[in-house]
């Protein structure tokens, strides 16, 4: 019989038959220290989604750099990821880059979303470029909507442009989740208390487990917007973890 589908939900078929039973994978439990309380998972129907670290947002030069934003905290999560998403891959966890990547036309981009980044229609906002180096501000193929040089992204990796503040709304992400038969989320990236807390809530309202990753996130906004984003995690969408108490547990079952 022939495969169709991905090797982790797939039909077998051939001119008489067609078997849906896609057989499930073995449950592989790793178990680690989170908050509210510890959690298990099973790694084959986990994934990690990376936010939004890219020039833009990251880098001086880049377009928050540009309007007077303090940038130097929004690399923090790189170090925790080039330990963690290696160990990741090697368990064979999806690794999912969610990022925005607008169309140049912007024809799928509101003016109520226009407004959020250039509220007078004087400033440099979405697909303007910037006076450093002309860059187009979190425009597709841009330097300013590309992956910061620090983090590496693997052949395996999935990337999915995001339009909006979640990477959920008019994207491909669910599916591809669903086709890959993921249940449980690794969330991290920039900023904290914006797209990743608006994708983040948005899997928990699909369905999904949430678990948001507090060294692998950081924020360029107030202090007092990370502890809200870290106590409404806990209070109401999931659990908050670190990075090193992940690769522990994975570290016990190995």
């Amino acid at each position: 019989m022939n495969k169709l589908g991905t090797g982790r939900r797939h039909w077998m078929v051939d001119e008489h038959r067609a078997d849906l039973t896609s057989p499930a994978l073995p449950v592989r439990p790793v178990t680690f220290a989170a908050e509210p309380q510890d959690v298990t998972v099973d790694l084959n129907k986990s994934a990690i989604i990376v936010i939004d670290m890219q020039n833009d947002f990251c880098t001086e030069g880049g377009w928050l750099h540009h309007i007077g934003v303090d940038v130097s905290g929004a690399s923090q999560p790189v170090e925790p990821l080039n330990r963690l998403l290696p160990a990741l891959r090697r368990e064979g966890v999806p690794v999912l880059w969610v990022n925005w990547g607008n169309r140049a036309d912007q024809l799928n981009i509101s003016p109520s979303l226009q407004h959020v980044y250039n509220s007078s229609g004087t400033g440099n906002g979405l697909g303007d470029p910037l006076p450093g180096n002309g860059s187009p501000v979190l425009q597709k193929e841009g330097w300013g909507a590309a992956l910061v040089e620090s983090l590496h992204a693997e052949p395996s990796d999935i990337r999915v442009d995001k339009y909006r503040m979640s990477g959920f709304w008019d994207t491909p992400l669910d599916s591809i989740l669903r086709n890959m038969g993921i249940q449980t989320l690794f969330f991290a990236g920039v900023n904290i208390d914006q797209c990743v807390m608006a994708t983040l809530e948005d899997a928990v309202c699909l369905g999904y487990d949430a678990i948001l990753l507090e060294d692998c996130s950081a924020t360029t906004s107030p202090s007092f917007c990370l502890e809200a984003t870290l106590y409404n995690t806990k209070q109401c969408y999931g659990f908050v973890a670190r990075s090193s108490s992940v690769m522990q547990g994975i570290e016990r079952t190995s």
